[in-house]
């Protein structure tokens, strides 16, 4: 299967978003189908082998839109701005022409009878000269919408305006026709209706271009951090070129002052880098030779040396700003489903109920009066479009999500903002996670025997030279440092080295044998431990992580590291409990270490001894028994039971594996990130559920009054737009969520 991204244009409610999707999702091998009316964008999951992207195209086109492939098109701001200004203009127009209406209109109410009009503006061809304009210049857009839309089987707000405001405006045109030959009486005209009605639509419009700029603020304010240009260093000369010909294994030079302008190693330099734009942690942090940078990040102090490793689409930056605008673009699959359903049969139903309003009026009502019964029914077509209902989710979405990226926590789906709220057991790796991942020797203990000391270290410290574990490589820095121990001209004297997952590692060492590791790494090679057991007790009373060291297939001593608890940890998991989530630490240490971390962490319950392969497992086994589980994780030991959860976590700079399995990704290492998280997921629901509220309590409420005869057509407008603004301005509070 393939995935394509479609700019679709000429869509104007949640009606046009539902018959697309219909349409495409009836074509053969197209999977699914994703349109989001609010970004004017489709997602379109297909097989390649039976559908083209021309296919597609062309059946968006048959449904009466267009349809542009995301790559080709404008980016995304600059059509906004082309359609904001687009509107202005039409506002503009629009109001001028409607405004000497509205001014007739309103010397009839007997309260405002006293307004002075001049007595030309009354005359029908004067007001059929300024209606005109608007209803066939300005409105041209909802005929041609209305037009695609039927053409195309469905109807949407075109079809709603271009009904009611024609209906309007051809009876009044009949009455000023048939007033010709009667002078002395003045006809029955609605052009007043007709011509705010349109204005009143394009106002509406105006304000959801406005919206969409809005709400992708955060996004947008990530996109222009990219740096524009670099300074490229090639045989000892430097060069500014555009950042974007920079090519992976560049030396780039980094001024203070400047930003990073691609990812990659610090080779030569050091200085204080402001990584805040990534983390939102506004500490500097100091880079040194061998330290990873990213782009956009901002070089504050020294002079830097880098060799670009990512770049372009690759950087992080890049792939944030990739995974929000898939977040925004993406729906909330259960609640946009009520949404959609509403509006796929919402414009058939309203049309029909407009007519029968119009005839019972001219039946019952007020028997024989055509222009009452006509105002009735326009006033249902008008105040029934289905704006705020297209609106409702889609901008909740966008907003939550962007506040949430420029709090550094990263849902990777809409579907995610949705249930993240939901979880109920929350599960932790320890090391890196409720950790600071950064362990240290704290302890070394060697039994007298046929070894010494300082051979038995140094035996330990060659075999763990080659792991990529935290806790081996804390056991060779910590061995290497000590001045009794040289571990100089010893870089071939390693044979068949072995890291065995959640056990340690075996290798041979300068002819020997070399065990270093956990006790069911002892148990599998049957080496006798007993006489460890005091100590190994001891050190995991006090946090430590004991390492056993075997050589020749007999125990020789122990190495024990710890690593420190993050600062924020014990404040966040009481944070989580006051939430009413159930918290556990998972590792492959011992028990007693993992509960002495426990205990310093307010964690109550505790899976210890679990190996890499067996994390999955121990989430599901959770999940059997009726749990929304998250999953919380750093590394590529985590990454299983990342993908295995019904949310998966990846916090600060976890590895590259584990944040693509995860659903969520906190760009700063604060575990409060995390309640932070389930908190602006609680907010954005909450804030969906109340726009949906608004607008069908908008509609349940508008429509029986527009039919009972108590809403003026131009009221009726004037109301629609009312429920658009209410649903923007609710969504538009998540900008300024607070976190607790």
């Amino acid at each position: 299967m393939e995935t394509k991204d479609f700019r679709i244009r000429g869509m104007t409610c949640a009606a046009c978003s539902a018959a697309i999707e219909r349409g495409l999702n009836d074509l053969p091998g197209v999977q699914q189908t994703n349109v989001n009316a609010m970004l004017e964008s489709a997602r379109v999951e297909y097989d390649p082998a039976e559908l083209s992207v021309f296919d597609i195209i062309e059946k968006v086109e048959e449904l009466g839109y267009e349809a542009i492939v995301e790559e080709e098109a404008n980016s995304g701001e600059t059509e906004r701005q082309m359609e904001i200004r687009f509107q202005q203009k039409r506002l503009i127009v629009s109001a001028l022409l409607s405004f000497p209406l509205l001014w007739v209109m309103a010397s009839h109410f007997s309260w405002l009878s006293w307004i002075y009009v001049p007595e030309f503006l009354k005359h029908p061809w004067v007001q059929f000269a300024l209606a005109t304009p608007v209803q066939f210049w300005i409105g041209k857009p909802f005929y041609v919408g209305a037009y695609r839309a039927l053409k195309g089987g469905s109807a949407n707000l075109d079809v709603l305006v271009a009904l009611g405001t024609t209906s309007a405006y051809m009876f009044s045109l009949a009455a000023t026709l048939r007033w010709v030959g009667q002078f002395h009486q003045m006809p029955g005209i609605y052009y007043e209706t007709s011509a705010i009605l349109i204005t009143l639509v394009v106002f509406g419009k105006l304000l959801e271009a406005v919206a969409k700029g809005r709400t992708s603020a955060e996004l947008k304010s990530l996109v222009e951090l990219q740096p524009k240009t670099a300074i490229l260093v090639k045989d000892g000369e430097e060069t500014e070129v555009p950042a974007a010909d920079v090519a992976v294994g560049d030396l780039l030079l980094v001024r203070p002052g400047a930003p990073i302008p691609a990812d990659g190693e610090v080779v030569e330099g050091a200085s204080d880098v402001d990584e805040s734009m990534l983390t939102g942690n506004s500490a500097p942090v100091m880079k040194q030779p061998g330290d990873t940078v990213f782009g956009a990040t901002m070089n504050e102090s020294g002079r830097l040396l880098v060799r670009a490793a990512r770049i372009g689409k690759h950087t992080a930056l890049s792939q944030i700003v990739r995974a929000v605008a898939q977040a925004q673009s993406a729906k909330p699959l259960p609640i946009q489903r009520v949404a959609d359903a509403v509006a796929g049969v919402f414009v058939p139903i309203v049309v029909t109920f407009a007519v029968v309003t119009s005839i019972i009026w001219y039946m019952f009502v007020q028997s024989g009066n055509f222009a009452a019964a006509l105002e009735a029914g326009i006033a249902v077509l008008v105040i029934a479009c289905p704006c705020a209902l297209g609106l409702a989710t889609p901008i909740s979405v966008m907003t939550g999500s962007g506040r949430a990226a420029a709090l550094g926590i990263l849902f990777k789906g809409a579907q995610f903002l949705e249930t993240t709220h939901e979880v109920d057991i929350i599960v932790f790796d320890k090391t890196g996670t409720i950790t600071q991942g950064k362990p240290l020797l704290r302890e070394t203990v060697v039994i007298p025997g046929d070894w010494d000391e300082q051979t038995v270290l140094r035996l330990a410290a060659l075999a763990e030279k080659q792991s990529d574990h935290p806790l081996g490589k804390a056991i060779f820095h910590g061995i290497a440092q000590r001045a009794d121990i040289d571990l100089a001209g010893s870089q071939d004297c390693v044979r068949h080295f072995e890291a065995q997952a959640g056990l340690g590692v075996a290798a041979d060492v300068e002819g020997r044998q070399v065990l270093v590791g956990n006790r069911r790494l002892m148990h599998e090679h049957r080496i006798d431990i007993s006489g460890a057991e005091r100590e190994l007790g001891r050190m995991e009373a006090q946090g430590r992580t004991a390492m056993l060291i075997a050589v020749d297939r007999k125990y020789a001593g122990i190495a024990a590291v710890s690593d420190a608890l993050k600062e924020t940890a014990s404040a966040a998991i009481l944070r989580l409990k006051q939430m009413g989530i159930e918290v556990i630490m998972l590792t492959g240490d011992s028990r007693g270490t993992a509960r002495t971390i426990a205990n310093q962490a307010g964690i109550v319950h505790v899976l210890a001894e679990i190996l890499p392969q067996d994390r999955a497992e121990a989430v599901r086994k959770l999940q059997v028994q009726g749990h929304q589980v998250a999953m919380i994780g750093d590394g590529i030991k985590d990454a299983s039971a990342l993908a295995a959860a019904d949310i998966g976590i990846a916090i600060g700079n976890g590895s590259e594996i584990a944040m693509e399995a995860a659903d969520v990704a906190l760009l700063r290492g604060d575990l409060n990130s995390i309640p932070d998280a389930i908190h602006l997921s609680h907010k954005t629901m909450n804030n969906m559920k109340q726009n949906l509220f608004l607008a069908l309590a908008y509609h349940a409420i508008g429509i029986p009054i527009a039919a009972a005869g108590l809403l003026a057509p131009w009221v009726a407008g004037a109301a629609m737009a009312l429920s658009s603004l209410s649903v923007i301005v609710n969504a538009l509070r998540l900008q300024k969520a607070k976190l607790r």
